[in-house]
């Protein structure tokens, strides 16, 4: 398979998203003013030329990619052929998950949230609605964004990706002032419900953590991609891991999770007892904060009991949540 830039990928991405939504078919005038990406005059020769040779090549990219897409008209009386994507050929036969294969592919659905596919894709389905065309509101889900993510999460992924050195300024609890720090990024990671950048610093010349909710304004790329060669085969949690500490688990909180629900609780959990609502978690914790964070990404499976610590910070993160998604429905 042949590489594609990331602005291709993009526009590829959501044009399926809109091809999916609809059962007409959509003329390419009519994808052009609806796809983000393919904005262009028709009226100029150079321009309208421009986007013709664009979408045949998207158009045989997705061929390629072994996505059905059919060519007809709407009605007999159309002149223009039109595009749609034939769901009974896209359609997965239904897929049987571990609980661990199920927990890893609901993280990667909730990492997919601020990014721009979700705003592009939402905004052309949109567009589809306000020129008449029905849209199938059950044909795209998981375009809404469900749960944020610490905004350096974005840029320094990005980094790690195009092997490209970081600067941003961290602040630790013990200093007031925030230090500026240069890292060559080797990729980002989850531990214990907070994430977490892996990488070389090149002010220290060691590998160094830095945790994403401590890290201050914006993160900027230096120098030009491919600048530095992560290590091979680097396992990203033990370094994090070693770097965090082993802080006693002293705590213990209640929980009740849905039946055949929370599978990563469960086989934290110390204790299990059946119940008329769910099952009873005793679950072990140092952080209340850190376990409030890792309870959350369960959403409405689960809900908490004890103590009240663990309770409020857990009510207090879901109130965040809820803040920041309505500010960007507004917006």
């Amino acid at each position: 398979m042949r590489l594609v830039s990331r602005t291709r990928t993009e526009r590829l991405v959501n044009l399926v998203i809109c091809l999916l939504s609809t059962r007409r078919f959509l003329t390419a005038a009519q994808i052009a003013a609806t796809v983000p990406g393919y904005e262009h005059d028709p009226e100029d020769p150079r321009d309208h030329e421009a986007f013709q040779r664009k979408f045949e090549r998207d158009k045989a990219e997705l061929r390629e990619l072994g996505v059905p897409l059919e060519t007809g008209t709407a009605s007999v009386f159309d002149q223009e052929p039109g595009y749609r994507i034939a769901h009974r050929e896209y359609a997965l036969p239904d897929i049987i998950l571990e609980p661990d294969e199920a927990a890893a592919v609901g993280i990667a659905a909730r990492l997919w949230q601020h990014a721009g596919l979700a705003a592009a894709a939402s905004s052309g389905l949109a567009k589809l609605r306000a020129a008449g065309v029905e849209v199938d509101p059950q044909a795209t889900l998981g375009v809404e964004p469900v749960v944020t993510v610490d905004p350096a999460f974005g840029p320094l992924t990005n980094a790690a990706r195009d092997r490209r050195a970081v600067t941003f300024s961290y602040r630790v609890p013990e200093v007031d002032d925030a230090a500026t720090r240069r890292l060559e990024p080797w990729g980002v990671v989850c531990w214990r419900g907070r994430w977490y950048v892996v990488g070389h610093d090149r002010d220290r010349d060691a590998t160094r953590c830095f945790r994403l909710s401590r890290i201050v304004g914006n993160v900027r790329p230096v120098g030009r991609p491919g600048a530095f060669t992560p290590p091979s085969q680097v396992d990203l949690i033990s370094h994090v891991s070693g770097w965090d500490g082993r802080t006693p688990w002293t705590g213990q909180a209640s929980v009740v999770a849905k039946p055949g629900k929370a599978a990563g609780l469960r086989r934290w959990a110390v204790e299990t007892l059946p119940g008329p609502e769910g099952d009873k978690l005793t679950l072990p914790y140092a952080d209340a904060e850190r376990l409030a964070a890792t309870i959350a990404g369960y959403g409405p499976d689960v809900r908490v009991e004890g103590p009240p610590e663990v309770r409020e910070a857990v009510i207090q993160l879901l109130k965040e949540v809820m803040t920041r998604h309505d500010g960007v429905v507004a917006a």
